[in-house]
């Protein structure tokens, strides 16, 4: 078994937890509100740290689920960790990060002899429960083999797809659909209820038709339930978004779809909807119409 080190404990983190836990590992939690990081190591028999130094220090493995980017370099770069980190320790950033902060990781952390992985993943907290996880990998390949067995706790497949960057590429092509997706299942659903048709009977009808993608299925309690509890926000899907549209354009690739979805969100998170899940583009669009 492996002494794990979470550095991040909101949804995802936090399910990661329980199942590493679940699977015999050591779990080491930080949070930046201690509270939460206190919460969840109780619930799972796990540790929680005061710092993120603490946390990874002895650790095989650290796994990185932060929210953004910039917080990701600035907590895994910070000169305490670095130092604190044993040689050859496998550091794992599985959010979805940018392909620049990944390639930033992978120079920095080799230099002070940790191994990094780069490894977004597709999937949420049921699927990270039902042990269905998919992880885009990159980076180092050692780390990659002593991280596979370890994330399988909660993993269905480790991909591994190159040097550190193409993890994070893959999964901006991913969210790419996901996140149009779900600007076309809300505009599909504003324009049935413009015509009277009953949102639950529409979706319903997309769900029987050959529009019938996953990701539409687990999505129709959100798309139709404003309480169903936030899987992804608005407001993270406007960062995805801008990462999206800035690697397209850093690689010269049109991207003209995801840029009119990304003005969309912005819109929506401008309305005060960016705490509200991804399916509230839905409720956006729907009061724009009626307005």
């Amino acid at each position: 078994m492996a002494d794990v080190a979470i550095l991040g404990v909101g949804r995802m983190g936090t399910a990661m937890a329980g199942k590493l836990a679940e699977a015999g590992h050591a779990v080491t939690l930080w949070n930046r509100t201690g509270a939460a990081a206190a919460a969840v190591a109780a619930d799972v028999g796990g540790t929680a740290s005061a710092s993120p130094a603490e946390a990874v220090a002895g650790a095989d493995l650290v796994i990185s689920m932060l929210a953004a980017g910039e917080v990701t370099q600035t907590v895994l770069l910070d000169v305490d960790l670095l130092a604190a980190l044993r040689p050859g320790t496998v550091v794992c950033d599985m959010a979805t990060s940018g392909v620049d902060t990944a390639r930033t990781l992978a120079e920095v952390l080799a230099a002070r002899g940790a191994r990094f992985v780069d490894a977004p993943v597709s999937g949420s907290v049921p699927t990270i429960a039902a042990g269905q996880l998919l992880v885009m990998a990159s980076g180092d390949e050692e780390g990659i083999r002593a991280a596979e067995p370890i994330l399988m706790a909660f993993a269905k497949r480790v991909v591994h797809l190159g040097p550190a960057g193409a993890g994070q590429a893959m999964k901006l092509a991913v969210n790419l659909v996901v996140h149009t997706l779900n600007a076309a299942v809300s505009e599909a659903l504003t324009l049935a209820a413009s015509a009277g048709v009953d949102p639950a009977v529409a979706y319903d009808i997309f769900l029987d038709s050959v529009v019938a993608a996953p990701f539409v299925a687990y999505k129709r309690q959100a798309f139709l339930d404003s309480d169903t509890p936030v899987a992804m926000s608005l407001a993270l899907t406007d960062k995805d978004l801008r990462l999206i549209t800035d690697f397209a354009e850093a690689q010269g690739v049109p991207a003209l779809v995801v840029e009119a979805v990304r003005e969309q969100v912005a819109a929506a998170c401008a309305a005060g909807r960016g705490e509200e899940d991804m399916a509230a583009l839905a409720r956006y669009l729907g009061d724009s119409a009626r307005r």
